[in-house]
């Protein structure tokens, strides 16, 4: 008698039935690379179709050139800010400068430990120095000598009274700004202006320091000084009241994972707190890892014993194989 044999009768003797052979099964050919390559096509086509149907729109980078044609106004307020001194990257503080200590967790001062990495003066990165670029404008040589000929405090008090005087100016046009002793700024402005327009800031601020012009950080941080990058955020529904971290332009669904971070920042405290984004990623920390302990924290590891919601879940097993 074979072991087969043997084995066979040992199965029927419990009273289960012989597994049977694979090989007793009937065959037919099957061709594994047709079958891949037609669900791709159909993956594909499929995909395709219901991106140009429902995908969210694609929309156009924010240029300094768009910005300038758009809101010249702007342009020029935020020229006079960062010459001030009243920007917010001028007064962020690390990674770009000291004015400030910038988030703070409690006692840690987290951003101040870390120092400014950038060394970032707005009013020389972003204002002076691509204008120090432009050849064959002898007025504007000439207001930029007497800007950096004036003491610092002189400085600040030109570039003060500007703005203030654009904020009092009908919808802060320059050309209807009282006058008043405001030194070169005016000049610096407007040319700041022009140069925008004409597309040369945008080679100035992305090249500078590097070879191939791919760091965006001094274009980004001129524009976030502005309004206009804020306006045209909110209008798209992407302001950090507006949930934007999750959102896409307008009404379409943007990153559903990203909800429980976002969360935090809607509510008080984190809503009304100038430290939200250290308190937030702290918050993240913990919960973190209260999830990666849940097996060692006595109560929450019991829960799925007291509340049994898997046992409904999985109620065909749980039917077919009772508790003994």
């Amino acid at each position: 008698m074979s072991a087969s044999t043997t084995s066979r009768r040992t199965v029927r003797r419990h009273g289960q039935p012989p597994t049977p052979d694979s090989h007793s099964f009937p065959t037919r050919p099957y061709d594994l690379v047709k079958e891949f390559v037609i669900a791709l096509l159909a993956v594909a086509l499929l995909t395709t179709g219901l991106a140009v149907a429902f995908s969210s729109p694609d929309e156009q980078a924010i240029t300094l050139s768009g910005w300038a044609a758009a809101a010249p106004n702007d342009v020029v307020a935020t020229a006079t800010g960062e010459l001030a001194g009243t920007t917010t990257s001028a007064g962020y503080g690390p990674p770009y400068n000291t004015a400030a200590d910038g988030q703070v967790l409690g006692p840690l001062s987290l951003q101040k430990w870390a120092g400014p990495r950038l060394s970032l003066d707005s009013a020389q990165d972003l204002v002076l120095g691509p204008l120090g670029g432009v050849a064959g404008d002898p007025t504007l040589t000439s207001a930029l000598a007497a800007w950096r000929g004036a003491p610092a405090e002189q400085q600040t008090a030109w570039a003060t009274a500007y703005g203030d005087g654009l904020k009092t100016a009908p919808d802060g046009d320059p050309t209807q700004v009282t006058p008043g002793d405001y030194g070169p700024v005016p000049m610096i402005a407007t040319s700041f202006l022009g140069l925008a327009r004409g597309g040369g800031l945008e080679g100035s601020l992305t090249s500078s320091g590097t070879f191939y012009g791919g760091d965006q950080t001094r274009s980004l941080l001129l524009l976030s000084d502005g309004a206009y990058l804020e306006d045209q955020a909110r209008a798209l529904s992407l302001g950090g009241d507006q949930w934007g971290m999750m959102n896409e332009t307008g009404n379409y669904p943007g990153q559903p994972w990203m909800w429980l971070y976002t969360f935090w920042y809607q509510v008080p405290p984190f809503s009304t707190s100038d430290n939200a984004d250290a308190q937030v990623w702290a918050l993240m920390m913990l919960l973190s890892l209260a999830l990666l302990l849940v097996p060692f924290i006595p109560g929450l590891r019991s829960l799925p014993r007291l509340v049994p919601v898997h046992r409904l879940v999985w109620r065909d097993y749980y039917r077919d194989h009772p508790r003994t």
